[in-house]
């Protein structure tokens, strides 16, 4: 991936997040508070935007995009899921955040055990 493309998607990403939680905080916490889901809402934001800036340091460190697709699959995953559950109330959906929390473990391994690999395209 191009290094303007994986900014362009980073900055998208952090724009979604900060547009879902105050969607959330401020349109959605009737609903959200009714269900007893905005702990869960809040959950899913923050861990969007912790990862949406991960994804960004990514994007602009001049090194090799590691991690970048693992933390964008978490983000989808883990977070996508706990929207949707906190929206719809439907508990299976619950199953699906571990897979999301596993792909965010993945892309830190990344950084852990190659932190200094030189920018590449990939």
């Amino acid at each position: 991936m191009k290094q303007s493309t994986a900014i362009r998607v980073a900055a998208s990403v952090i724009f979604l997040g900060i547009t879902l939680g105050a969607f959330g905080a401020h349109l959605l916490d009737g609903r959200l508070e009714e269900t007893g889901r905005f702990d869960t809402w809040e959950t899913a934001a923050l861990y969007h935007l912790i990862h949406g800036f991960a994804l960004f340091v990514i994007a602009i460190s001049g090194k090799k995009m590691l991690g970048f697709r693992w933390f964008l699959a978490g983000i989808i995953l883990f977070s996508g899921s706990l929207y949707t559950l906190a929206l719809s109330d439907i508990g299976k959906l619950g199953a699906i955040a571990p897979f999301g929390g596993v792909s965010f473990l993945i892309g830190w391994a990344r950084w852990i055990f190659h932190p200094t690999t030189e920018q590449t395209e990939e």
